[in-house]
């Protein structure tokens, strides 16, 4: 039996020159590694589906990533809809936890929304959502019911060793962050990387990428030609963010260590603070300040009691590049190792990290001290100024800055199928449907690639010197999308049993990354990958044979679309006018991506209550029957007349000319006007347990393996059942 260790170097494993001492192991069914919001939606979904025992091991105390201890408290969740700035719909888990911070904001201020932030509608503080991922689990630590699964949330522990056999993970180890000498062992069936940089998927020997990917490899347009150098290390950048509260009166920070006003110059000309309401909604011109951009709560429009004024600050000029560091940082990186400076901060160990962390924190607390001071100077006293606030002190660090940086780009598992520009690119900033709506997809999504600026220009010409940021042509936020979804096949590693990706760490491209990474997002990739997870340890089999068997990947889309217990359904096909408390919902999503009924090319609703055309019904049931196996498998087509609209009668005579059971309400009432909702919920009655018409899977998934026989690999094909790439 072949096993192995990957280990991180020892010296920075080891306090002394004593060997790590092995702690008893933990057995558990699955491993979550990774408290952030991916890492809490996966333990959750889970357990409601009876995995027995979730183990969710976190490197911090608090849960929650980008909502809590990242400090992103303002939801980043927008998309564009007949011309506007609008929120994506929201479902599953993502839609439990909005509807939580606004029951929990109503209790504590009595608004749902107390924030009017320029870019979001709903807020959240820190400590509030720590608390609200922490009942979360809380609830599933101890479970009153034996239907359901519990959690074991273990913390805080940094992952150093993977144990693999026969190419699968049995065994993770880590080390306590205050006494390396601590070490616990997990022995899990099954693992799901949510850490902020895949550490379990590079410790594990999976295959990983991290920074851009070459033309060459995915012909995106927007990718460089290469060659790479340093550059090789671009990615989205961190951002430190900062929580600020009212404080009544002068609390400017003191002057970081190497503070230069030409750094952040760019503050010198934008409004520090508009007095605005919220009133005329998101996105508003006349809102747009760095106060009110992303305000958490806001005391004086409200009427709240003085003291709950709070914002933070995530703007562009506090953002961090991960490559051509300050001297002092690539110093401070080569004195630990050689050759450090020129690491992927995804390669990189902890210690190295912390290196960069660092300066990413003085360079944020620079960005505070310039608006305390030469931006307050030039505009003079004003309300909400940001002289007289004060970091806020809910996170309990000695800086009082969150314990985490807002990560927007990490390690990428390499996956069965790397999403990429060109399955989501869109022609303009009006989202239509993604050019792959894949088959096995497990939630929509649309976002524009958005970048951060990922350079640094150093203004003496020199990298001891002050610096400003500098956006790039290609990687910037404003490439535009359409609506897509993320496939069941990018959570798979291609080679490793025993482990999926969750969170920032699974199969897209760099420039597809800045396109899913927000919120929302990142909750229902937990969820997703939850349900893989539980579907895997259900039947017995790895993540890649889940993968191949196409009623396994149904099975995931069926318990995504209707979990346990009457929770929120997760959106399929992300249709903006379909809710899941619809009736119609679970019809919808089956439909569309099953292909017999995706949505219309020129919109973006469902239109439930639209009469259907007797032309749109032959097009539908001819679907059905191209994709399904029916009884009557000589009918090529719907003998109706396709003239005019359609009523019940016309779905009864086609279903019946399938040989598909057809209500009998249908032929009793046969004149009623067959609206949409209605065909969607009779038809997924007649097919759900048909089924489907599907290639030879004998080698699907196998490299060099082509389904469709259209020339293009399973592992590079978006839509692996539909010749040439075409819907």
């Amino acid at each position: 039996m072949r096993s192995r260790y990957t280990l991180l170097p020892l010296a920075l494993l080891l306090t002394s020159g004593a060997p790590i001492r092995a702690a008893e192991p933990v057995a558990c069914d699955l491993l979550i590694v990774g408290g952030n919001e991916s890492g809490v939606a996966a333990a959750i979904q889970a357990v409601r589906l009876g995995v027995p025992h979730v183990v969710l091991v976190n490197d911090i105390e608090w849960l929650g990533g980008q909502f809590s201890a990242e400090g992103v408290g303002c939801l980043d969740e927008w998309t564009t809809y007949r011309g506007k700035r609008v929120n994506f719909p929201r479902s599953g888990l993502f839609l439990e936890i909005v509807s939580e911070i606004r029951k929990r904001n109503a209790t504590r201020y009595g608004i749902t929304n107390p924030g009017n932030a320029w870019c979001g509608t709903d807020t959240i503080e820190p400590a509030a959502a720590a608390k609200l991922f922490a009942d979360l689990i809380a609830a599933h630590e101890k479970p009153k019911d034996v239907t359901t699964g519990r959690i074991t949330h273990l913390r805080p522990w940094e992952p150093v060793r993977v144990r693999t056999e026969k190419n699968a993970i049995v065994a993770v180890e880590f080390i306590s962050p205050d006494d390396p000498k601590k070490t616990l062992v997990v022995t899990p069936k099954l693992t799901i990387d949510c850490s902020d940089w895949g550490d379990v998927i590079r410790l594990s020997g999976a295959k990983y990428a991290a920074g851009p990917d070459l033309k060459k490899r995915f012909g995106e347009p927007g990718a460089p030609e290469g060659p790479l150098s340093d550059d090789r290390n671009e990615m989205n950048p961190l951002s430190w963010c900062v929580v600020l509260r009212e404080a009544g009166k002068d609390s400017t920070i003191a002057k970081p260590e190497g503070y230069d006003p030409r750094s952040f110059a760019s503050l010198d000309t934008t409004p520090p603070f508009v007095d605005w309401d919220g009133v005329d909604g998101v996105y508003s011109k006349a809102g747009w300040s760095i106060y009110t951009h992303r305000r958490l709560v806001d005391r004086r429009h409200n009427g709240f009691a003085a003291g709950t004024e709070a914002t933070f600050l995530n703007w562009p000029v506090q953002d961090y590049p991960l490559y051509g560091f300050p001297k002092s940082v690539a110093d401070a990186l080569e004195a630990t190792e050689s050759g450090a400076s020129k690491k992927n901060l995804v390669d990189m160990t902890t210690a190295q990290r912390k290196i960069v962390f660092a300066d990413a924190k003085r360079h944020t607390l620079g960005m505070l001290y310039h608006l305390q001071t030469k931006v307050h100077d030039r505009v003079r006293d004003y309300p909400e100024s940001f002289r007289y606030t004060r970091l806020t002190d809910e996170f309990g660090t000695p800086d009082r800055l969150p314990p985490k940086p807002y990560v927007r780009e990490g390690l990428r598992l390499e996956a069965l199928y790397m999403l990429r520009e060109t399955d989501i690119r869109a022609a303009d900033r009006n989202p239509r449907w993604a050019k792959s709506m894949v088959p096995d997809g497990v939630f929509g999504f649309q976002f524009n690639i958005d970048f951060h600026p990922t350079r640094r220009k150093f203004l003496d010409g020199r990298n001891s010197g002050p610096w400003q940021f500098v956006h790039t042509a290609n990687r910037n936020w404003h490439t535009d999308t359409d609506r897509a979804m993320l496939p069941l096949r990018s959570l798979v590693p291609v080679e490793v049993d025993g482990l999926l990706g969750s969170s920032k760490n699974i199969g897209v491209t760099s420039l597809v990354s800045a396109a899913v990474r927000v919120h929302g997002q990142m909750v229902l990739c937990g969820q997703a990958a939850g349900t893989v997870a539980a579907v895997c340890l259900k039947d017995g089999k790895q993540p890649r044979e889940i993968a191949r068997d196409w009623k396994c990947v149904r099975d995931v889309q069926r318990l995504l679309v209707r979990p346990p217990g009457g929770a929120p359904g997760v959106l399929l096909w992300p249709y903006h006018d379909l809710g899941t408390d619809d009736q119609h919902f679970e019809s919808v999503n089956h439909l569309a991506v099953r292909g017999i009924w995706p949505g219309d090319a020129d919109s973006l609703d469902f239109r439930p209550h639209d009469v259907v055309t007797k032309k749109e019904l032959v097009t539908i049931l001819g679907r059905v029957s191209a994709l399904v196996v029916v009884p009557n498998e000589k009918v090529l087509y719907v003998p109706i007349d396709r003239a005019g609209p359609a009523n019940w009668k016309s779905l009864s005579d086609g279903l019946t000319a399938l040989g598909l059971t057809s209500p009998p309400g249908l032929a009793k009432d046969g004149l009623q006007p067959l609206q949409r909702y209605e065909l969607a919920r009779v038809l997924w009655a007649a097919v759900r347990a048909r089924p489907e018409r599907l290639p030879d899977l004998k080698n699907y998934l196998k490299p060099e393996n082509d389904a469709d026989e259209d020339g293009i690999p399973d592992l590079e094909d978006p839509l692996p059942f539909t010749k040439s790439g075409g819907k």
